[in-house]
């Protein structure tokens, strides 16, 4: 539990009555998909020769691709108020568990790490300043950890009441200044790149940039309607992951500019009239946000493992993420921010892929309701769940062979390899499951030579499926 007056439900799911309204979660996720490398990454598609139209046509297309996953996903967790590591302990036992667990906190301090660099660049450029790179992201890095010592309170409050408002009208006042300025003319630019090639690019960025996986974790605190989770999600997409580099599209080609350094700069300049100090207020703050979400995200995959004081956590990641800051501070930016979209949309979210294809497909197909009241124990678990473990393992491995981060396999990077991970998963799990069913069911039928029912229920520790003798549909229950 956190400092803060209101717990924040570790280890058990979050009642109705403790819910957010839409309002309050549409304002935290635009914080969660709106970043300024958003904006700057549209310099430098402008500065790689791609067309306006590409860009427009790139982005919608990876933010429909989020929002096809990130609904079921959202909804999952608003349905059952459990974190995504509680999920995971039915679908992959314990140690697939400890394994998703592991796998979200390493991701998830690369990209708090990152985005500390990020605003340690953008810093330096608004405010001239000379300080290394890696003190400053270091020190950076420690103090955007702040707002998470007041547990989810904190960082909700945070995304309602600053950072959302401010980061929609820095950007938006800068679309609506430099829209006049872009003919429609450049919408019929003979591109110098392929649509299909372009396109497929910009779509897989976005989808790596914009996607969490870990939905759950904060959806949590929504309420379970899926309505609440739909139109947030499309409104903040639009704005953080179409607005945004389109906007940076076109000022690039205002100014000719496509440094990232130069290009927080030139905002500065643009939104606020070159006075730096407010520059550096806005940046701070927006990106702090961010790095809310992602403190957040490692907090919870540590206590699905082990359960620490709430502070300490904190402040060990805090530290953790420092000196990972610094380590990377030496690496380019654009290389750095491509590699961890590749890798962040392909290895957290082909577990909730699954988890979505446990609770949503196959326990409808086989007729029987989750209580999600029911948190499953750790040590009441199998090691692993093998349809589970094996549809992850197959995800991942073509995830990320086709996402171009491998040497060697440069053969196999085609198509979106986030879609090609998720749809994988789903393709192995989905049988794998239903014949682990099948012969579960057979196998205890024939041992007992009565008519056997599947059912859900508290009576099972592990919170999954077990087959009980019964002689009536009665004994399915929630």
């Amino acid at each position: 539990m956190s400092s803060s007056a209101e717990p924040d439900y570790d280890g058990e799911p979050i009642p109705l009555g403790k819910r957010r309204g839409a309002v309050t979660m549409g304002l935290l996720w635009i914080t969660m998909v709106t970043f300024f490398p958003a904006v700057l990454i549209g310099f430098q598609w402008y500065k790689d020769g791609i067309t306006l139209d590409q860009v427009i046509a790139g982005t919608a297309m990876g933010s429909l691709i989020i929002l096809i996953y990130s609904i079921p996903a959202a909804y999952l967790g608003a349905k059952s108020g459990q974190t995504y590591g509680m999920l995971s302990r039915q679908v992959f036992g314990r140690l697939g568990s400890y394994l998703v667990s592991f796998n979200l906190l390493w991701v998830f301090v690369a990209c708090y790490s990152v985005w500390a660099i990020f605003l340690a660049d953008g810093l330096t450029g608004v405010l001239h300043l000379h300080v290394p790179m890696a003190i400053l992201a270091a020190g950076l890095a420690i103090l955007m950890a702040f707002n998470n010592f007041f547990g989810f309170t904190g960082i909700s409050n945070f995304a309602r009441f600053a950072a959302a408002p401010l980061l929609i009208g820095v950007v938006f006042y800068c679309f609506f200044k430099v829209l006049p300025t872009c003919p429609s003319s450049v919408l019929s630019v003979t591109p110098t790149i392929p649509a299909y090639t372009s396109v497929i690019s910009i779509a897989g960025f976005i989808t790596g940039l914009a996607v969490w996986g870990n939905e759950a974790d904060y959806w949590r605190y929504g309420k379970p309607n899926r309505w609440f989770a739909a139109l947030p999600l499309a409104l903040a997409l639009c704005i953080g992951q179409i607005i945004f580099p389109v906007t940076g599209w076109m000022l690039a080609r205002m100014s000719g500019i496509t440094e990232f350094a130069a290009a927080t700069a030139l905002i500065n300049d643009y939104a606020f009239g070159g006075c730096s100090w407010l520059a550096a207020l806005v940046l701070l703050i927006v990106y702090c946000a961010a790095n809310d979400s992602n403190m957040y995200g490692m907090i919870n995959a540590v206590e699905n493992v082990k359960r620490f004081p709430h502070n300490i956590v904190c402040g060990a990641l805090a530290l953790a993420c420092a000196a990972v800051s610094a380590w990377l501070s030496g690496a380019g930016m654009t290389k750095s921010l491509e590699s961890l979209a590749s890798l962040n949309c392909v290895v957290l979210p082909t577990v909730s892929v699954v988890m979505i294809a446990e609770f949503f497909i196959i326990r409808r197909i086989i007729t029987v309701e989750t209580n999600f009241d029911v948190v499953a124990p750790l040590a009441s678990l199998p090691g692993v769940r093998w349809p589970g473990f094996i549809a992850l393992v197959a995800g991942l491995a073509v995830g990320l062979a086709t996402a171009g981060l491998i040497p060697g396999l440069d053969a196999l990077h085609v198509g979106l390899c986030a879609v090609q991970a998720w749809l994988t998963a789903l393709v192995v799990y989905l049988p794998l499951r239903l014949w682990e069913l099948k012969t579960n069911s057979a196998s205890s039928d024939a041992s007992s030579g009565s008519r056997v029912v599947l059912a859900i229920g508290p009576s099972e520790a592990a919170g999954g499926i077990e087959l009980t003798d019964s002689p009536s549909p009665e004994a399915c229950q929630k």
